[in-house]
């Protein structure tokens, strides 16, 4: 069943996807080689709980971390571990938490130090294709119209494979909720899009084969051919002539672009 929110209920999430976004900004100012995955955690759970908000993921069906940390060809759901982070890495991260008892949710990919020109494009076009996807999130437009823009963006004119087995979703007081949200699809086909559903709308591109396989943790997301992946998701609200952006990303590129160890030269 898909939940459509009042413009109350929109003001509340928006407070609860820009406090993710508040969070990513502190792992953007932190990241650095030599730094673990396990930090970048303990960092997000103190700065949540110090905002007085829940983290999502922990214990959600049985996750036991606070983020996902996906590095280089981990596409997504990767366990945070003692693995110091080093130049040349891409690192997803993505995250949730409930302030108000409305869920947040939403990920970013960051480069740490110098990186091939075909991980810098892979990153580029993935974020690119997000705000592709947005601008379909309008009034009577439908999910495949959003699914389209994703996959045609990434898939056809750039070559790069969109991973089939997951999906964007909605989200509310629970962290997901109807409809799926998938990055492929058919334009004028699937559920109507009608004001304030609210979709995490999140991009999961690999820059080889769509080929993925999950290890034996049952979590963590890889890509069959050991090529990379980016993964970029924003929270976002229908409306009837544009998209609200719920979460915010200025705020996470200011830090990135403050910390001399992160590379955003890709940036148009």
């Amino acid at each position: 069943m898909i939940i459509y929110k009042t413009d109350a209920e929109i003001a509340f999430m928006k407070e609860s996807a820009t406090l993710v976004s508040k969070t990513l900004t502190e792992v953007a100012k932190v990241l650095k080689p030599g730094i673990t995955t396990l930090d970048i955690d303990a960092l997000c759970a103190s700065f949540i709980k110090d905002h007085n908000a829940i983290p999502s993921f922990l214990n959600y069906r049985g996750y036991p971390y606070t983020i996902c940390a996906s590095v280089n060809d981990v596409v997504v759901h990767g366990f945070p571990n003692k693995v110091p982070l080093k130049e040349g890495d891409i690192v997803s991260i993505d995250m949730g938490l409930i302030l108000n008892r409305w869920h947040g949710d939403h990920a970013y990919t960051f480069i740490i130090g110098e990186v091939p020109q075909a991980v810098l494009d892979l990153v580029r076009v993935t974020k690119e294709s997000l705000y592709k996807g947005i601008e379909k999130a309008i009034v009577n437009n439908r999910i495949g119209d959003i699914a389209y823009a994703i996959q045609e963006h990434t898939e056809m004119k750039h070559g790069y494979g969109v991973v089939r087995e997951l999906v964007g979703h909605g989200i509310g007081k629970s962290l997901h909720e109807d409809p799926q949200m998938p990055n492929y699809g058919k334009r004028g086909t699937g559920p109507k899009l009608k004001e304030n559903l609210v979709l995490a709308i999140e991009p999961m591109i690999n820059m080889g084969s769509k080929e993925v396989y999950t290890e034996d943790d049952g979590w963590t997301v890889k890509t069959r051919d050991g090529k990379p992946a980016v993964h970029f998701e924003h929270d976002v609200c229908v409306k009837r002539n544009k998209a609200l952006i719920l979460s915010d990303y200025s705020i996470i590129e200011a830090a990135e672009k403050a910390n001399p160890n992160l590379n955003t030269s890709y940036y148009s």
